[in-house]
């Protein structure tokens, strides 16, 4: 491998490694961001009591703005 050829690689891995430390960077900026917006709260969710069991109310879940429901339990002596 002459010097030229050493020359060039060196500059093409250098150029690489700028690249992916960029693309990191930036990355990781829109992933703090994403979550920093949300609140650390999923993203178009609602929580509702819907009613009430024993000491326990019934909970109603929707993760998404369409008609997709779950429903838990929660008992605030159970914590």
């Amino acid at each position: 491998m002459t010097e030229e050829d050493k020359y060039a690689l060196k500059e093409f891995l250098r150029g690489v490694g700028v690249f992916v430390g960029i693309s990191l960077i930036l990355i990781t900026i829109l992933m703090v961001l994403a979550y920093s917006t949300s609140g650390g709260e999923p993203l178009n969710s609602s929580v509702e009591v819907v009613d009430k069991y024993k000491e326990c109310d019934i909970v109603r879940y929707a993760p998404h703005q369409v008609a997709e429901y779950k429903y838990f339990l929660y008992c605030e002596k159970n914590k």
